[in-house]
């Protein structure tokens, strides 16, 4: 992984519940990535929740539901 490449993670059931509910969001409110970003981790499929941490002067973390194409 390069230093300025961003981290991609495919989040955990519980885990994209309990950010589901500290938003007070559904899941088709996130916004979408789709499968086919080579970005993705391997294992991923439509449906799952992907977290993307940036790592700069500030961290940010960002969430996006996996579509298909």
């Amino acid at each position: 992984m390069y230093a300025s490449q961003t981290k991609h993670s495919k989040m955990k059931e519980e885990e994209v519940k309990n950010l589901l509910e500290k938003f007070n969001i559904s899941l088709g409110q996130l916004p979408k990535i789709k499968i086919s970003d080579p970005a993705l981790p391997e294992g991923v499929k439509e449906g799952d929740v992907i977290k993307i941490e940036r790592k700069n002067e500030k961290d940010i973390t960002y969430y996006r539901f996996v579509v298909s194409d």
